[in-house]
């Protein structure tokens, strides 16, 4: 089953890539809004981009953390922050880019993290768990630098998301549903219901 495991690992190798750079351009995107130079907007990328999968590493005990393994994401990580210095422009033409930035990255951390936790041997509850823990991980590091309450405490439908998203690899998982077909359903669902919650307003209830 050798090829399997090469299919899992190159399969989480690509959701890690995009989620990186996706999150690190939402990063960048936010960081040129608040008017920051270009280091600024390199740190924020970055920690947007990397903060999750540390997180999610150091959880299940894969150490060093992949990002300080493989120069591959700092690379990643660097290119996305460039791309929204110099092309922010072309990317605000897009209605909410960080907002849809920020769901893709969701949804493929989320992916990355639960599927990595199960190859771990962790239990389905806890491979959630970190697979929501790595998709908001690096959302919360942004908004906290620039002093944001993070997205995932007060806006529409966030880490309900991910954890919908999670249950999905889960089940993918237990019912033997090939890697490529259970990331694509997760990701899909894990997006659209993000999006879907900020175009109708759905919010979790909060206290009168």
């Amino acid at each position: 089953m050798d090829w399997v495991a090469a299919d899992y690992s190159s399969l989480l190798w690509w959701l890690d890539m995009t989620g990186t750079f996706v999150f690190g351009l939402s990063g960048g995107m936010l960081a040129v809004r608040r008017q920051l130079d270009l280091f600024g907007v390199i740190v924020l990328a970055t920690a947007a981009a990397t903060a999750g999968g540390a997180i999610r590493d150091m959880a299940i005990g894969d150490q060093p953390a992949a990002v300080l393994r493989d120069p591959s994401y700092l690379l990643v990580t660097f290119a996305a922050g460039l791309t929204a210095f110099f092309l922010h422009r072309l990317i605000e033409r897009a209605s909410r880019p960080v907002m849809l930035l920020d769901a893709l990255g969701l949804g493929t951390f989320t992916i990355a993290g639960t599927q990595k936790a199960l190859i771990f041997g962790l239990h389905p509850a806890s491979a959630c768990m970190i697979g929501v823990l790595s998709a908001v991980g690096g959302g919360v590091v942004r908004d906290l630098l620039v002093t944001e309450i993070p997205r995932v405490l007060r806006e529409e439908i966030y880490a309900v998301a991910a954890i919908i998203g999670a249950v999905l690899v889960v089940l993918g998982d237990r019912s033997g549903w090939p890697p490529l077909a259970t990331a694509a359903i997760a990701l899909a669902a894990t997006f659209l219901i993000r999006i879907l919650s900020v175009r109708l307003g759905l919010r979790i209830p909060r206290a009168p």
